[in-house]
């Protein structure tokens, strides 16, 4: 999954259609392979986003849990030593192999 796609449902605040969007937008990057489409394909690329955003809301609304509203701060505090462990993992890799 690509890494810039982040989990939306179940937060206090609420997820914001901004956030839907940004996430639309990540995936339709990851799908078409492509950052910026051209002038001939951004129609299609906005559509997607357009259509993609809708639906991913649609669902976030429709979610049901029984699990307490998830922090954004202890989410991001995870996702940074996830992100450390990561880093620690690739240094011992790269450095046993010298």
């Amino acid at each position: 999954m690509c890494r810039n796609i982040r989990v939306l449902h179940n937060f206090e605040p609420a997820t914001t259609d901004d956030e839907v969007r940004e996430a639309a937008l990540q995936f339709v990057r990851k799908v078409s392979g492509s950052t910026h489409p051209s002038r001939a394909n951004s129609a299609a690329f906005d559509r997607a986003i357009d259509e993609i955003a809708a639906a991913t809301r649609r669902m976030l609304d429709e979610l049901v849990t029984n699990a307490p509203p998830k922090n954004r701060e202890d989410q991001a505090i995870k996702g940074r030593e996830r992100h450390e462990k990561r880093m620690e993992r690739e240094v011992r890799i790269r450095t046993a192999a010298v």
